[in-house]
């Protein structure tokens, strides 16, 4: 769990969830494998990229972020929030509201953004005065379907229950 921190909300209910090692990479293009694993589970991914170096979130949708090459350290939740790396297989998904931004980088980096199915969200980046009351678009986004790696089942589902 992430308090709010300055202008970033976090969520107040959900927390970060980081699955290290969650999938194992292969073959000459290693991203595809987490674009069909979020796709199977109603995550389509949205970008192959890496992590802006600033202070973001999204108030009105959820993210996944899957690792496919070199190793990332992203601070989540603001200045007072925790920093965490992640290596080629792991998967980090943030509620609404999360605030990230990439600290630094090894290698050549590649990550999958997906979000859950329908949504477009908005990169919302301190000062934050044109996004209105984010911490109450944060609250009222609903549970995805799914786990995006795990499915239906997933432990997604463990730590983020409604209401």
């Amino acid at each position: 769990m992430l308090a709010p921190d300055s202008a970033i909300p976090n969520h107040p209910r959900w927390p970060l969830l980081v699955y290290p090692a969650a999938v194992k990479l292969s073959g000459p293009d290693p991203a595809a494998i987490f674009e069909d694993l979020f796709a199977r589970n109603r995550w389509p991914a949205a970008w192959r990229n890496g992590v802006f170096p600033f202070h973001h979130y999204h108030s009105d949708g959820h993210e996944a972020l899957g690792v496919y090459s070199g190793e990332v350290t992203v601070q989540f939740g603001g200045d007072a929030g925790v920093t965490i790396t992640a290596k080629p297989g792991g998967v980090i998904v943030l509620p609404a509201g999360t605030g990230h931004r990439k600290r630094s980088s090894r290698g050549s980096l590649g990550i999958v953004g997906a979000y859950p199915d329908g949504c477009r969200p908005t990169t919302c980046v301190p000062p934050l005065e044109r996004y209105g009351n984010s911490a109450n678009t944060v609250v009222a986004v609903p549970l995805p379907a799914c786990d995006p790696v795990h499915g239906a089942g997933g432990p997604l589902f463990d730590y983020w229950k409604p209401g």
